[in-house]
């Protein structure tokens, strides 16, 4: 069952994508994507505050007693670059930050540090390589960012990279930088313009996740919720193998809604919250798929084990591309991850941790 029947992405949310998409936002330093975030919700006039590691909390209560906490999760950091020394004319030695795949950082652009300095990763061209040289793996220290000589001095050690694609909707999908997890920071978003009236919302917008799980550990913390879902982006391994054949392994594919997690590198998701969110997608018709089973892990991985346990579980639009400069996302699915999210708000009661595992 596909998800091209969903209803269209407004307008509203497509210009909040690219906004937060454009901003600059690599782990540790996810000022501009935090500013997005306050400015949204300062324009629906929600109360939230700043903690010490950066995260952005909203508690959402409906005014009623005991009722059910639930938290969502979605991380403003994505993958980047830190710049580590200087050489001389402009040229930088760099560290990855977050997962990224060393082959596909040669000849892209990127912007440095707050200034947002053009700059490009350079390696060595074709031309001055030997063929043995050719067959090697890429490595870091192979690698440099030019900022050309008037970037000399301009850039310190500890300030990040980020890769400078700007977002596109061609009307269909869209096309973008750290899709993962903006679009989740835009669902969440988006959710909190009508909130339940059943449950209490607990938002948080995290940093760190692409390091390490890190601000969601501390949100987990202060929020102490009777359950929780992170709200993340996954990767789509549905493209043709090499001859044309169906990749019969996908882990998720485009065009068959939002990704349910069962389990992942870090957590085994709660089964009660699993048949929940099942529930809640056939009741309304909603299409979704369930995420194999394997590596990775999203903030779930580090909520599920603050206090004494939290039930948890992820669940996540596929994109292409992932953890690269340009990342491509439907509109399709993201909007089956906004109606079934809202679905669960609506349905989730404290019920469900009366249910057998």
């Amino acid at each position: 069952m596909t998800s091209e029947q969903t209803k269209p992405l407004s307008r509203h949310f497509i210009d909040l994508v690219e906004k937060l998409s454009n901003a600059s936002g690599v782990s540790g330093a996810e000022g501009e994507v935090r500013i997005v975030v306050k400015e949204y919700l300062d324009s629906l006039k929600i109360p939230y505050r700043v903690d010490a590691l950066g995260n952005v909390l909203v508690e959402h209560s409906c005014g009623k007693p005991n009722a059910f906490r639930l938290m969502l999760a979605a991380h403003m950091d994505e993958v980047g670059l830190m710049i580590v020394e200087e050489e001389e004319g402009g040229l930088y030695h760099f560290e990855i930050v977050g997962g990224i795949d060393l082959r596909v950082l040669p000849g892209k652009t990127v912007l440095v540090g707050k200034q947002r300095i053009p700059a490009i990763i350079g390696a060595k061209p074709i031309h001055l390589t030997e063929p043995d040289e050719r067959k090697s793996p890429i490595t870091l220290e192979n690698l440099r960012i030019d900022l050309g000589p008037g970037g000399a001095g301009k850039v310190k050690p500890g300030e990040r990279a980020v890769f400078s694609t700007e977002f596109h909707d061609n009307g269909f999908s869209f096309t973008g930088k750290a899709l993962d997890d903006r679009l989740g920071v835009a669902i969440l978003l988006t959710l909190l313009e009508n909130p339940p009236e059943n449950i209490d919302l607990l938002a948080a917008f995290t940093t760190q996740e692409e390091i390490g799980l890190r601000g969601a550990r501390t949100a987990a913390y202060a929020f102490n919720p009777d359950a929780a879902i992170a709200v993340d982006a996954t990767p789509a391994n549905d493209l043709p193998v090499w001859n044309d054949d169906e990749n019969i392994g996908y882990n998720t594919r485009m065009g068959f809604g939002p990704a349910l997690y069962v389990a992942d590198g870090y957590t085994l998701s709660d089964p009660r919250l699993v048949r929940l969110v099942q529930d809640c997608a056939q009741k309304s018709s909603i299409p979704y798929q369930i995420r194999q089973p394997g590596g990775g892990g999203t903030d779930a991985g580090s909520i599920h084990k603050q206090r004494e346990g939290i039930p948890s579980m992820s669940i996540s639009v596929p994109i292409r591309f992932a953890h690269t400069p340009c990342s491509v996302a439907w509109h399709s699915d993201i909007a089956g991850m906004v109606d079934l999210l809202q679905s669960v708000l609506h349905t989730i009661n404290n019920d469900i941790l009366a249910l057998p595992r």
